[in-house]
């Protein structure tokens, strides 16, 4: 089964709002065996809509479009929907005892004429009720297509996508199993990584796909079974992972797509009763800010400081300024002492430190720009490694991010 996913709203085309409801509207079809094949994002313009309506019709079985159901002039999806379809716009009770609910209940002022017309919905649409605001879903059915138009606000369509959709396209339609398994590495590039796996990959079952997602620091490898056998794809699925293992073991740390480093490293220390700290320079509070972002980090992470001026770590962090009179600010001795006096004023087991210049220009070092030193204190040593990252500074602090965890990861594993 193929589905398109259509986002309509002039603030996502010139960039205004980022579209992250194709995405998960994607993964949810995904979960139940439909595949998404195209997503777009068009104009809030009648003449454009009813172009791509007639564009999809019948070249997919679902066409899911968020956004234009509000009320204002501007929201012309419900009208737009009514032309295509030949249909007229009706009230509907339910939808309008929810609304004034919420208008006169919830926000305590009166209904107003626009709220009202929020109950209005093609009279052959299926009306998908929306808990969790005043416009509703309508799913209507041309030709050989599923057309289904959702609110572009991102939690009711959430919900609508969870409690009405999937589960009347799962009762509606008999749909093939789609089954995933993603691996995530650390610390090799793509190439080499099919270099090292291509007689494996080569000799992968027909249908099973591989997909290589590289991004600073890490590349994802993501297995796709399709087929009529759930039971069958995911122990075919699980034999070639166990053939991989051999060949690529030491740079598996996780095997979830959904899991990010930050959270596999985060549940090794909590494991072990481990804790960590960091100091940072030039990745400016990225590294503290991603362990922070994992519920319960609390357990295992003490604290960081961004460092970021050369009096900061003398006078806070109590760097010898000989050390950085003498090496530079963008040194392997710097970042030794940073990781050992943080892990002392913290208290903790490990610490991470980075060092670097990020660029565009030199700032308080000679050292070429995209050079960072990377210094991991563990409770029996510290060590250091330095890189050199390129340009542009984003890229810099990302992969300088990512390096410290992978270093961080393979340490904890070891102890």
């Amino acid at each position: 089964m193929k589905a398109a996913v259509i986002t309509i709203g002039d603030e996502i085309l010139i960039g205004q709002i980022i579209d992250t409801n194709s995405s998960y509207i994607s993964k949810a079809l995904d979960k139940i065996g439909i595949a998404t094949y195209e997503m777009l994002s068009i104009s809030d313009d009648k003449t454009h809509i009813l172009e791509t309506f007639r564009k999809v019709q019948n070249n997919f079985d679902v066409v899911v479009i968020t956004g234009g159901l509000g009320p204002t002039k501007d929201d012309i999806t419900k009208k737009t929907f009514c032309d295509y379809f030949d249909d007229v716009l009706v009230q509907d009770e339910s939808v309008l005892a929810h609304v004034k609910e919420i208008i006169e209940g919830f926000y305590k002022r009166p209904i107003t004429q626009l709220n009202i017309e929020q109950a209005l919905v093609p009279s052959k649409a299926k009306v998908l009720f929306n808990k969790m605001g005043t416009a509703p879903g309508m799913l209507m059915e041309h030709g050989n297509t599923v057309f289904v138009s959702l609110p572009g606000v991102p939690y009711e369509m959430k919900y609508l996508v969870d409690n009405e959709l999937i589960p009347y396209l799962v009762e509606k339609f008999e749909r093939p199993y789609i089954v995933h398994k993603t691996l995530m590495t650390y610390g090799r590039g793509e190439s080499l990584i099919a270099e090292q796996i291509e007689d494996w990959e080569t000799n992968l079952p027909s249908f099973i796909k591989l997909a290589y997602l590289p991004s600073p620091g890490k590349v994802r490898l993501r297995l796709t079974a399709r087929g009529e056998n759930e039971a069958i794809l995911s122990e075919s699925i699980l034999k070639e992972v166990e053939k991989l293992e051999p060949l690529i073991g030491d740079i598996i740390v996780g095997y979830d797509e959904e899991e990010t480093i930050e959270v596999i490293v985060g549940r090794a220390l909590a494991k072990k009763e481990l804790t960590l700290s960091a100091v940072e320079s030039c990745t400016g509070g990225k590294i503290a800010e991603l362990i922070t972002s994992v519920s319960g980090a609390s357990v295992y992470f003490q604290g960081g400081i961004v460092a970021y001026s050369n009096q900061v770590k003398i006078d806070l962090l109590k760097v010898n300024s000989e050390t950085i009179k003498k090496f530079s600010v963008v040194s392997a001795e710097v970042a030794k002492e940073m990781a050992l006096n943080c892990k002392t004023i913290f208290n903790t087991d490990f610490a991470i430190a980075t060092t670097g210049n990020a660029g565009p220009t030199k700032g308080n070092s000679e050292a070429e720009i995209g050079t960072v030193f990377i210094a991991i204190a563990t409770p029996g040593e510290v060590f250091v490694e330095e890189f050199n990252f390129g340009q542009p500074r984003e890229k810099v602090i990302d992969r300088a991010v990512n390096k410290a965890f992978e270093m961080l990861y393979k340490e904890i594993s070891k102890n």
